[in-house]
Order: C-alpha cells, then sequence, then structure tokens
C-alpha cells in the first residue's frame, strides 16, 4: 500500500531528510506539482521549492523514517 505524507523542510532539514531515507531499503518520492525526484538524492530534494509542502510517497515501513516524517509533518 502506497503511503502519502506532506511534509515541510528547511534547507537545513534537507541533509537530514535525505540521510533517513536513505537507510531505507524501499523507494521513496518526493514532489510538488510535477516536479517528482527520487527523496535519496541529496541534489533532488534541494532543488525543490522549499517554500512549497512537499509530498512523499513511499511503499514500505521504516521506524526512524515515520518519525522524522512526523517531525516535518505540514500542517493541514
Amino acid at each position: 500500500m502506497e503511503m502519502v505524507r506532506m511534509i515541510h523542510l528547511t534547507p537545513n532539514e534537507v541533509q537530514q531528510f535525505v540521510n533517513a531515507a536513505s537507510k531505507c531499503d524501499f523507494d521513496i518520492d518526493i514532489s510538488y506539482n510535477r516536479y517528482i525526484v527520487d527523496a535519496k538524492s541529496f541534489l533532488g530534494v534541494y532543488g525543490l521549492d522549499l517554500h512549497r509542502p512537499l509530498k512523499v510517497s513511499y511503499n514500505g515501513y521504516n521506524s526512524e523514517f515515520e518519525e522524522l516524517l512526523k517531525r516535518y509533518a505540514a500542517a493541514g
């Protein structure tokens, strides 16, 4: 089952997010509008418009990654 979460990241949080995503053994995409990048790519994530809420899509479970997503959850 595909999981989808909405998050906000600051430029300073990108590295921590990518590190946590890289530890997962499943694919993770992060996107807004039609722009979709691999969440395990620092340059890809850093190149997104971080002023927008970002959609994280994935099929899998990693407790550390889930905790990070809760911390960065977008209000709304």
